[in-house]
């Protein structure tokens, strides 16, 4: 009887999360604003970096689930602690975070994290995982696009894609290692709460000019040997949905409520969306 109700506890707490549900898709007609890789919301402004290392500050009105409208603030080039602007292979920002008004940005070609004041500053670097420091990329541009905070696991971390020693992707905490089945590429992870991780894969087949856009669940509590099982909520597919582009950056808006945007590389033909939905 134990052990059936073990059985019973673990599968709720593995499954107690079905799924996501679309609530709108807006797009973003600035065309000043190109390449949004991350996002971070501190119920105020809507932050948003991309891959040419500048910041940008919007303001968001959602209501009724629906995104009334994004409007451009301000924005900021992020800057070294000499007030130099971050040049090259130095200023490649994709993942992001808001904490107690500060910003934590992950850095590709030149692969870290670090500190940064609201309008764009470095504060300081972030010490990560020692098994990052080694790490084979896939390539330089396979670097950390995702990063995500909360107060039990620290900074969270992961490659684009698995170094090339591994199949499987891994996350990267502090002084610990998540490993889960590879769908994509990582491009944004965010905490749904504190043991349940959302995860958002890519992957373009640019033979077909397909895009599979997967959204999971990863249960950080719910490992064995740091392998840890996946739930795929939903997965977009450009064959068969409206509106499936580059998707890079993911927030957390309210409770289980979720902001993701894709970054339209510059390029005439694609576009910035920005998606709202729900965890149910």
């Amino acid at each position: 009887m134990k052990y059936i109700f073990f059985v019973l506890v673990y599968t709720f707490n593995l499954y107690a999360i079905s799924g996501i549900h679309i609530l709108d898709t807006y797009m973003f007609e600035d065309k000043k604003i190109h390449e949004l890789s991350g996002l971070a919301y501190d119920k105020k402004v809507l932050y948003g970096v991309s891959d040419y290392g500048v910041l940008h500050h919007f303001d968001l009105k959602i209501s009724n689930n629906i995104i009334q409208s994004i409007t451009h603030i301000k924005s900021y080039e992020f800057r070294n602690k000499k007030n130099e602007i971050l040049k090259n292979k130095h200023r490649d920002s994709e993942g992001l975070i808001y904490k107690k008004k500060k910003l934590y940005i992950s850095f590709e070609r030149k692969h870290r994290v670090e500190e940064f004041s609201l309008t764009g500053q470095k504060i300081k670097k972030i010490s990560l995982n020692k098994k990052l420091k080694n790490g084979n990329f896939r390539s330089k541009n396979k670097g950390f696009e995702a990063l995500a905070y909360h107060k039990k696991h620290g900074f969270l971390t992961a490659p684009e894609l698995p170094f090339k020693s591994q199949n499987t992707h891994t996350i990267y905490a502090k002084n610990k290692v998540y490993s889960f089945k590879k769908s994509g590429s990582i491009t944004a992870l965010e905490f749904i709460k504190t043991n349940k991780l959302l995860v958002l894969e890519r992957d373009f087949n640019a033979l077909l000019r397909r895009q599979l856009i997967t959204l999971s669940v990863v249960d950080l509590k719910q490992c064995k040997k740091n392998f840890c099982k996946v739930k795929t909520l939903k997965v977009l597919d450009s064959y068969k949905d409206k509106n499936v582009d580059n998707f890079e950056g993911l927030t957390k808006i309210e409770d289980k409520l979720f902001l993701m945007v894709s970054d339209d590389n510059g390029s005439l033909f694609q576009k910035t969306l920005f998606v709202l939905f729900e965890v149910y």
